[in-house]
């Protein structure tokens, strides 16, 4: 089942499917992407592992805002992403992850950054091409070790935009439930 037919099924379920038709034609809101695995804040939010989320919970793929920002929202309406105080759950995971993203609409692209603290840690360049419906790129994390928040940045090429997510992680030890 598409993302488009699960959300058009919940709101029905839930009693709303008017209000999405109304706000959104095409079923879903402005669709993009997104990291699905290890599970970005945003897939957190929407797979009902983090409460009290607010709308990301329906738009995952929706954290567009300027190039440039170091924030996990993007600068965009999702601020609740960049709540530390939230008990984001961190994913257990070695010195080398591969990171899974989810394209609900290819935009041509230029650049994809991975950050941890500021640093950048990993850079792709597609060179302008347009990306196919998934993607993955295994970064290594340099060494570091214990609960890291990494900041991936899908650079669009066409636009001053880019997409935000934020990964928790634990690396090289237990899975932790949550901050």
């Amino acid at each position: 089942m598409s993302m488009r037919s699960k959300i058009a099924a919940a709101a029905v379920a839930i009693g709303i499917a008017p209000l999405i038709v109304v706000l959104s034609p095409a079923g879903t809101a402005s669709a993009h992407g997104y990291i699905s695995s290890p599970p970005s804040r945003q897939a957190n939010c929407a797979q009902g592992r983090v409460q009290n989320c607010g709308d990301i919970v329906w738009e995952p793929q929706s954290v567009e805002g300027p190039k440039g920002v170091k924030n996990c929202h993007g600068n965009s309406r999702f601020s609740v992403l960049s709540d530390e105080s939230k008990g984001w759950p961190a994913a257990s995971v070695g010195g080398t992850v591969n990171f899974n993203w989810v394209l609900t609409a290819r935009h041509a692209t230029s650049t994809w950054e991975y950050f941890i603290g500021g640093t950048r840690i990993a850079v792709f360049n597609d060179g302008g091409r347009q990306p196919g419906a998934t993607v993955s790129h295994s970064v290594s994390l340099g060494g570091r070790t214990g609960r890291q928040k990494v900041l991936a940045v899908w650079n669009i090429a066409d636009t001053a935009n880019a997409f935000y997510a934020c990964v928790d992680l634990q690396v090289g030890g237990a899975k932790l439930a949550a901050a």
